[in-house]
């Protein structure tokens, strides 16, 4: 069931936390879309769009759109992610970019094991919290995205798999690092295809992983974390995904390259 408590996931009852506690975080993640130029056309449509949002609102964009995004952001109340991160300051590793080279750009925030990244870059959970102990070390903050592949819900493994994925992933992590941790649970066969966890099971996995946070760092860490939804959430689905206990925002695709759609979606967290 999804009311109160009771289920069992990762030897841990679920226990309901106060969503009151926590600031929605909107996040777009633009993928390998939108030239600088397309950006700054984008940017300009959101900043009068957003400016009265009473969530947090994030962009991730491509790295060639940094310095755009940036720029054009400073003085409002959207705040620049990069889409991926490399575990090493520098070095002989051609075509990757460090945290310090996206701290100096201005970014804040950084996408870290997206499953695209794991899907076609061979990231792996171990690489996944490489990448996120450089981004903490360097003060990014990061957006941690887990989430089962569709032979996984199946089998009926999503808790077991999500669990895993977050507890690699925060090796080594600290209780006061985990503040700059969003945790983004994406169902990875609902990325890109239209399909959507109902409101019901994204609230279920999204409270599974409440409970680990509060199993490895206790009531006051849980409470506090924001975990996103992130697969498909769009301007039409975004409130009643967002109207449950335990989505605290989304990691928001295709429906962020559209300003209308991802203001829609920023005015739906706003109304909590």
């Amino acid at each position: 069931g999804t009311e109160g408590g009771g289920e069992v996931f990762c030897d841990k009852e679920i226990v309901r936390m106060d969503k009151a506690k926590r600031k929605a975080i909107i996040a777009g993640n633009w993928k390998m879309n939108k030239t600088a130029s397309e950006a700054a056309v984008l940017v300009d449509e959101l900043i009068p769009a957003v400016k009265d949002a009473s969530c947090e609102v994030v962009i991730c964009t491509p790295f060639t759109d940094l310095v755009t995004a940036v720029e054009k952001t400073k003085g409002t109340n959207i705040h620049v992610g990069a889409e991926n991160v490399h575990f090493e300051k520098s070095g002989a590793f051609t075509g990757e970019i460090s945290a310090d080279m996206l701290v100096d750009l201005g970014v804040e925030y950084v996408i870290v094991g997206h499953s695209e990244r794991r899907q076609y870059f061979a990231e792996t959970d171990q690489t996944v919290n490489k990448r996120t102990l450089a981004a903490l070390n360097a003060g990014l903050k990061v957006i941690l995205c887990v989430g089962e592949v569709l032979s996984e819900r199946k089998d009926g493994i999503t808790s077991q798999i999500v669990c895993a994925q977050t507890e690699i992933a925060l090796g080594g992590v600290s209780a006061d690092e985990l503040k700059n941790i969003i945790i983004a649970y994406e169902p990875v066969w609902a990325i890109g295809t239209g399909e959507t966890a109902t409101p019901e099971q994204a609230n279920e996995v999204c409270a599974v992983i409440r409970s680990l946070i509060e199993r490895l760092y206790g009531k006051d860490a849980a409470d506090a974390i924001v975990v996103q939804y992130g697969g498909s959430m769009n301007d039409k689905n975004a409130a009643e995904l967002l109207a449950q206990p335990d989505v605290d925002g989304g990691l928001i695709g295709g429906a962020s390259l559209v300003a209308e759609k991802f203001t829609a979606i920023v005015n739906a967290a706003s109304a909590k």
